[in-house]
């Protein structure tokens, strides 16, 4: 590749994931990241990776052999209950699915581990950019500085600084919110919700509403209460205090078995409330000299399909075989990567869609243990 200034924004797994597959082909690549560390704060839950997309992109960058000894050992185990607590659909995980779970911090670190020495600029937080022409960007960084970049790439997520210079959708929100909640210890501590759950991912649905779970490695369980609601519902809760807090939301599930209200009422710490927003499903842009995108910068959608990690690395690894299938040719390269790119975030982003419209819709739970036996397309 002719020797230019690459410069990605954000450091989450689509854009470490970028820079390792580009080191492993000999490209340089530098990642401006806001956050002053790794460690700066703990990356959320587990991640099941996909065979058609994540998979794809931790063996182009040579480190697949690696992931599987992380993987977590029976979380490809899962549930469908109705709001009873009743039992409609259960899996075992048998190790020979193709959607292994593992940590998304595991995951992480195992990628920022694999980069050269200096790769990831920290406390390089990102305010905006504007065009040089000929391709070029300025990247202004909030400590009052400039990196310039021969080919700029925003892996910086839901409000990235960098989509702006393509596009002016930003994100909507989706009419669900979450409350996050966590159990720890769950074997000794919460053992009926344990039992509930399983050893790895859970749905107890009922009409309009959701409680999502899943075990994670250190025998804890992440809990998202869903809830459709307006935009406004999370503000009127004080999530500063705890037995408030937790009444408000359980008031959204009276009716529901008293086994799955109590992991909101016997929450470890507080509750953590987040709205869930998405870009529009047909979401792209014209193609414009020296900048593209990846992950939730293209295709934030609600996390009913499963697919914003997976599909944020699987973009980095076409946008890096593209590169280096057009050494010399950046204009080229970034076109092959959007002509790809744009279906394939249309299609999941629509079955994102599609999927939250079944998991709030009447008698979802039964529709989902369908869905999952095959019984239903």
């Amino acid at each position: 590749m002719t020797k230019r200034r690459v410069v990605v924004v954000g450091a989450g797994l689509g854009g470490v994931t970028l820079a390792r597959v580009l080191q492993v082909h000999g490209v340089a690549v530098e990642v401006l990241e806001a956050e002053p560390s790794a460690a700066a704060r703990t990356q959320g839950g587990m991640l099941d990776i996909h065979e058609e997309s994540g998979q794809v992109a931790l063996r182009a960058a040579g480190l697949y052999e690696r992931f599987l000894t992380k993987v977590h050992t029976g979380g490809q185990a899962m549930r469908v209950l109705d709001e009873r607590a009743t039992v409609l659909h259960e899996e075992t995980d048998d190790s020979a699915g193709g959607r292994p779970e593992i940590d998304r911090g595991d995951l992480r670190a195992l990628l920022l581990g694999s980069l050269a020495e200096g790769t990831v600029r920290w406390g390089g937080k990102v305010v905006g950019a504007t065009s040089l022409g000929d391709g070029r960007h300025a990247v202004a960084l909030a400590d009052g500085g400039t990196v310039e970049a021969d080919l700029l790439i925003g892996a910086d997520g839901a409000w990235s600084r960098i989509r702006p210079l393509l596009t002016p959708a930003v994100p909507a929100y989706t009419g669900i919110s979450f409350v996050e909640v966590d159990l720890l210890d769950a074997d000794r501590a919460h053992p009926t919700a344990a039992t509930l759950v399983g050893g790895g991912m859970f749905f107890a649905l009922g009409t309009g509403r959701a409680m999502l779970a899943h075990r994670e490695t250190d025998g804890s369980l992440h809990v998202y209460v869903a809830v459709p609601a307006e935009v406004g519902w999370l503000a009127t809760i004080d999530f500063a205090d705890p037995a408030t807090s937790r009444s408000a939301v359980l008031r959204e599930f009276d009716g529901w078995s008293e086994d799955l209200r109590d992991r909101v009422r016997d929450a470890d710490g507080p509750l953590v409330p987040r709205l869930i927003h998405a870009l529009p499903v047909d979401h792209g842009w014209p193609r414009e000299p020296g900048v593209t995108l990846l992950g939730d910068a293209v295709h934030l959608m609600s996390p009913f399909a499963g697919e914003g990690a997976n599909l944020a690395m699987h973009d980095a690894a076409e946008l890096a075989r593209a590169l280096v299938e057009h050494p010399d040719d950046t204009e080229a390269a970034l076109a092959a990567y959007e002509s790809d790119l744009f279906p394939r975030s249309r299609a999941a982003a629509a079955d994102s869609a599609a999927n939250m419209a079944l998991m709030f819709g009447p008698n979802a739970a039964r529709v989902m243990a369908d869905f999952f036996t095959g019984a239903r397309p």
